[in-house]
């Protein structure tokens, strides 16, 4: 490989700006035409939501390190922190001008069905007297208003909460003043009784802000939000080690809401003295502010379908896409029997979370079963695999639960859940000091005619019954014996703290995963150099692990055919002359979140495949117990195989990256007949299960007998 590849990182790319051309990438979803009008606005929301968290950690982690004069910068780009922020900030300032632009183009659409958010200067008479009678009797007790001066502090304005500032004319000159708006309020207030036409609460009390300040005159006022720094540390090595890390883990969470501001938005612009104001007091500079012509929070798209009759919902929304249980009714009580014989891989959300759910249950009150030992990232609120835990444990199983505390954003649900397990006599562990547990493994260990049997379960999504339905993930249930012993290695190691276990067959981060995912590039490597055919297709969320993308360079550059589905954040720069030019990137944005992780290094059935909890991200190999676990049933293998390809083809939800850093959308090869892979899998899924359920057939894929896999596969190679 030619040695001035690594003497510059021009076929890498800033890890932040890449992630905000991903989020640029969703963001642009909500203006395809062809998509209903409420998942346009989905679309929308979950952009804002993304920019949140990206302000909330990445953005805040970066203003820590230039507060602290941290000398520390890109290893990939070679930018110090306060240059990625000045580029941050500048990408970013367009991005609000598209939201802007999206929700203005959505909300067109939804006129056109008669429903409108209408502005308050918009209303007619009788519709503003009846919101000014709503506001002072249902809104105005509920809200807190406040002057600042000598005798009144600015007061702490809580992470995205809504408040109105105003600027206020007294006698002896003006002043400033802020009202919070009411969290516990519907966002939403109809206009009609048909709940057609809605005002949004935030400007009912921006239009009426005079009334709150009584006999003060306002002289402008405006919408506001402020995002905080979100990214504290556990400080894990400080605590005592008598000290409950839940206690910890809920002490550091109410400091969330009072790190120092990273971000204002506002709905307007306003005046010189204002703005100087609000930045002096939020200490932010000029280029922290943002305008916006959309709400500043989208959160009420997710339930705006509720306030609709079901027959406008339905003409605004996808058709309900209901996981199919891909087992018919005659074998769903026989789990436990089904995978002591077959190895079983199931492909969310098109499939459901149900098999597996109902094997949990089913081990909680099998005599055979001696433990349940499982890895638990983020569950549901309403989670009943928790529930099948806590009876397994109430039924005199062992159950240990390793529970990882930090799952960024669900601190809260782990910690209540982990209470709960406790309490009904599961054991609960919190994972290892200075490395969060993302692993998502499943052991169930059986005693049968005396001897010890393992049935293994490994994903590449969390346990969430919710999200199940929501993103694209691989649950594989094994009765290999090999591999369950891995998993109970892998328990044994984690209950005393140990990294340093070695595995036959599963990968494990971060001792294990990195190494052994080098070792597969070089071998494929080592083949082209010997004049066979080397090839490597990874799909995964993001690729940032500096070592990896130099090994792939290489590989590439050597011969080696990489094709990539990167949903997110990518560092390598593809299709760079000489360079990278045998590398291909794509992502897929689509109806689902795609979650799946896929490494496959090889070609056909002789492929080393692996399904994993893992990004190729420094924090996910370096940083996190992970897990990588290979597919040894050919079926199987066959499966993820046909699933890499169909995606790979898709042209309707594949964006290429190119050599300039672009993403670009794919045209249709055929635009009578494009490729959405999302819906294909969701139409193979739907007609699979229809069929074998007419032939009372369980969805087994290690069989060797003709199936509809195969008929699909012909009719789409056709």
């Amino acid at each position: 490989m030619p040695e001035e590849i690594f003497e510059t990182a021009d076929y890498m790319q800033n890890r932040e700006l890449s992630w905000l051309k991903f989020n640029e990438r969703v963001l642009l979803e909500a203006n395809r035409s062809e998509m209903p009008l409420l998942e346009r606005l989905k679309f929308i929301s979950i952009f804002t939501s993304n920019l949140d968290e990206f302000f909330m950690i990445r953005v805040g982690s970066l203003a820590d390190s230039v507060l602290l004069g941290s000398k520390l910068s890109d290893n990939k780009t070679g930018m110090s922190a306060k240059e990625q922020l000045d580029e941050i900030y500048r990408v970013i300032t367009p991005l609000y001008v598209l939201v802007g632009h999206a929700f203005s183009s959505v909300m067109q659409g939804l006129s056109k069905h008669g429903i409108e958010f209408v502005k308050m200067r918009d209303l007619t008479g009788s519709e503003m007297k009846a919101m000014k009678n709503h506001f002072i009797h249902n809104v105005m007790p509920l809200l807190s208003p406040s002057i600042i001066d000598s005798k009144h502090p600015f007061p702490h304005i809580h992470n995205k909460q809504l408040h109105i500032a105003v600027t206020i004319e007294k006698k002896k000159g003006t002043t400033f003043g802020l009202i919070a708006v009411p969290a516990e309020l519907e966002r939403l207030i109809p206009l009609d009784v048909k709940g057609f036409r809605y005002v949004l609460l935030e400007e009912l009390i921006l239009h009426f802000s005079e009334l709150v300040f009584g006999t003060y005159r306002i002289t402008e006022n405006c919408i506001l939000a402020v995002t905080r720094n979100a990214d504290f540390g556990t400080d894990e090595e400080a605590l005592d080690e008598d000290i409950d890390f839940r206690v910890h883990m809920k002490s550091l969470l109410k400091k969330r809401q009072r790190l120092a501001p990273v971000r204002l938005e506002l709905d307007d612009p306003i005046s010189p003295e204002m703005f100087e104001f609000l930045c002096s007091r939020l200490n932010l500079e000029p280029a922290q502010v943002y305008y916006s012509s959309a709400p500043l929070d989208l959160s009420f798209c997710f339930t705006f379908s509720r306030y609709l009759d079901k027959e406008t919902t339905e003409r605004l929304v996808w058709p309900v896409h209901t996981p199919v249980n891909p087992l018919p009714s005659s074998e769903r009580r026989n789990m436990m029997r089904l995978a002591t014989e077959n190895d079983m891989l199931f492909s969310f959300p098109y499939e459901s979370i149900a098999p597996f759910l109902s094997m949990i249950r089913h081990a909680a009150e099998d005599a055979t079963v001696l433990s349940i030992k499982i890895t638990v990232y983020r569950l549901d609120a309403q989670s009943k695999l928790a529930e099948s835990l806590i009876l397994a444990a109430e039924n005199g199983k062992e159950v240990i639960v390793l529970m990882e505390l930090r799952a960024r954003f669900d601190e809260n649900n782990n910690i209540e859940w982990a209470s709960r397990l406790e309490e009904a006599g599961c054991r609960v562990i919190y994972g290892l000091v200075g490395y969060k547990c993302h692993s998502k493994l499943c052991l169930i260990t059986r005693k049968v005619a005396g001897k010890v049997h393992y049935i293994t379960q490994v994903g590449t999504g969390n346990y969430n019954e919710r999200t199940a339905k929501l993103y694209t993930d691989l649950s594989l249930i094994t009765s290999n014996q090999e591999l369950g012993r891995d998993a109970a290695a892998f328990f044994s190691n984690m209950l005393i703290g140990n990294l340093e276990g070695e595995y036959n067959h599963l990968w494990v981060a971060p001792n294990g995963f990195k190494n052994n995912v080098l070792k597969a590039i070089e071998k494929q490597l080592k083949k082209a150099q010997n004049g066979e055919k080397g090839r490597i297709v990874i799909k995964c969320n993001s690729l940032t692990d500096k070592e990896i993308i130099e090994k792939l360079v290489e590989a590439g550059a050597g011969g080696v055919e990489i094709v990539m589905n990167i949903r997110g954040i990518c560092c390598l720069i593809p299709q760079l002359p000489s360079v990278t030019d045998n590398i291909k990137v794509f992502s897929i944005v689509g109806k689902f979140l795609e979650h799946t992780r896929i490494f496959c290094f090889g070609n056909g059935i002789d492929a080393d495949i692996y399904i994993s909890s893992a990004d190729l991200m420094t924090r996910n190999t370096q940083r996190r117990v992970e897990i990588a676990c290979p597919i040894l049933d050919p079926d199987l293998k066959d499966r993820v195989l046909w699933m890499l390809d169909v995606m790979s083809r898709d042209d309707t939800n594949a964006w290429d990256l190119f050599s300039d850093g672009r993403y670009i959308l794919r045209e249709p090869a055929d635009p009578d007949n494009p490729l959405n892979s999302q819906e294909y899998f969701t139409h193979e899924a739907v007609t699979r299960a229809a069929e074998l359920a007419e032939e009372n057939k369980a969805i087994i894929y290690s069989t060797r007998k003709p199936t509809l896999l195969n008929k699909l596969k012909k009719v789409f190679r056709s």
